[in-house]
């Protein structure tokens, strides 16, 4: 089936599809990461650190991969990155066996997540046309964060009944899938790809900087992806120290933390719809604000009570993701189209610039006070609202422009 006999429909199905088989492994290590720091030993810094590799490559990888998609048709850029993420994942089964080893693959499989994100939202930035664009960019993030929603799941009945590298393979082949669906269900594009006008070189980003709009949006996203990435690499970890101390049956911390992803993932379709309805600078404001007072209460509130902190997991995922498709969307909506790779590529650089240091600030912060305990988590989850809220300051500052089909559109 050719890419250019695809509806907007039928195209952003496939890519979804494929985005949920390629991704469905991504959070397998914080799902285990309990287990795997009593069975390497590891500090609450190196765990961080085995966190944040992840994000840290893919900030490496992704202004190169994605900005290619502006010259490079982004099919073949995507598959180059699905393959990284199936290397990654074999070889963490084989061979991970402590810090380094885990350190190296991660990372490997890190810079497989710069080669498939942003390169599957290229795909549909590049076919759909602007009143979609928003839509396109909810379903996507939609389908990334179910599978990241599942991915704690199927670790944990995985790793349970066959080990933790059974888990890895399992999600080495699932993503050797999606390598086949786009092989055979998307035809790469021979036209060739639009050039700015001024003639600026392809990795030249000062045009990107001096879109402010677009930058408002990224610099948000920044924040937002360090928030998230704090929340998902540090979440089974907080329920599992909570967990310690409660009385009677209770539910697994892999399983909260999947319902947190569904929730996150329905947060984000209804957070861009909101968007598109009251305006997209007021839901996502309104949707910090939220982060900001829950996410200074939830370490030491949540931590006292294992019912406690589920409700307020449950209710700080929602404000998390309650606008991330939505930013995305600001920024690719507002990025001038023939720098639209590069734009998404600093977009995304920003963001998991914020993603590498959200895992690292939780676990410094933890052994700067001694270990797991209701202060240090109170004061880890706190740490991250004040940087929200700084951020909430900047965006409001700078009034970024709303998107073609928004209320307010100006």
């Amino acid at each position: 089936m050719a890419i250019r006999t695809l509806s907007g429909a039928r195209l952003v199905a496939v890519v979804c599809a494929a985005q949920v088989l390629v991704q469905i492994g991504a959070f397998f290590w914080p799902a285990l990461l309990p287990g795997m720091m009593t069975r390497w030993a590891l500090t609450n810094s190196e765990a961080g650190w085995i966190t944040a590799i992840f994000y840290g490559a893919y900030l490496a990888a992704v202004p190169v991969l994605v900005t290619l998609t502006d010259r490079i048709d982004a099919k073949r850029v995507y598959l180059f990155g699905v393959g990284c993420t199936v290397i990654g994942h074999l070889l963490f089964s084989l061979y991970a066996d402590g810090f380094w080893s885990a350190m190296i693959t991660r990372a490997l499989t890190g810079m497989g997540w710069a080669g498939t994100y942003m390169t599957g939202l290229k795909l549909l930035a590049d076919q759909v046309d602007a009143k979609l664009m928003s839509r396109a960019v909810t379903g996507h993030a939609a389908s990334i964060g179910i599978s990241g929603a599942l991915s704690f799941s199927c670790a944990d009945l995985i790793a349970h009944f066959y080990g933790w590298q059974a888990a890895f393979l399992v999600a080495a082949l699932s993503a050797a899938a999606a390598w086949l669906v786009v092989a055979l269900a998307v035809l790469g594009r021979k036209s060739p790809k639009a050039r700015p006008a001024d003639g600026a070189a392809l990795f030249d980003f000062r045009p990107v900087f001096r879109n402010r709009s677009a930058m408002a949006y990224a610099l948000a996203y920044c924040v937002h992806t360090l928030e998230m990435s704090a929340l998902r690499g540090w979440a089974v970890a907080f329920l599992a120290f909570v967990a310690i101390g409660a009385q009677g049956p209770q539910l697994s911390p892999a399983v909260v933390v999947t319902a947190l992803g569904l929730v996150g993932a329905v947060a984000s379709v209804i957070g861009n719809e909101a968007a598109i309805r009251f305006g997209r600078r007021r839901l996502i404001g309104c949707a910090m604000a939220a982060c900001v007072v829950v996410g200074g209460t939830i370490g030491f509130a949540g931590a006292a009570s294992y019912p406690v902190a589920i409700v307020l997991l449950m209710v700080y995922g929602f404000f998390v993701w309650l606008d991330s498709s939505s930013l995305t969307a600001g920024a690719a909506g507002t990025a001038e189209p023939a720098r639209r790779g590069a734009t998404l590529a600093v977009h995304s650089m920003l963001g998991y610039t914020g993603g590498f240091v959200g895992p690292l600030i939780i676990g410094f912060i933890l052994d700067l006070a001694g270990g797991m305990s209701r202060l240090a988590w109170g004061a880890a989850f706190l740490a991250v609202a004040v940087l929200v809220l700084l951020e909430l300051t900047v965006f409001l500052l700078m009034r970024p422009r709303e998107l073609a089909g928004d209320r307010g559109e100006s």
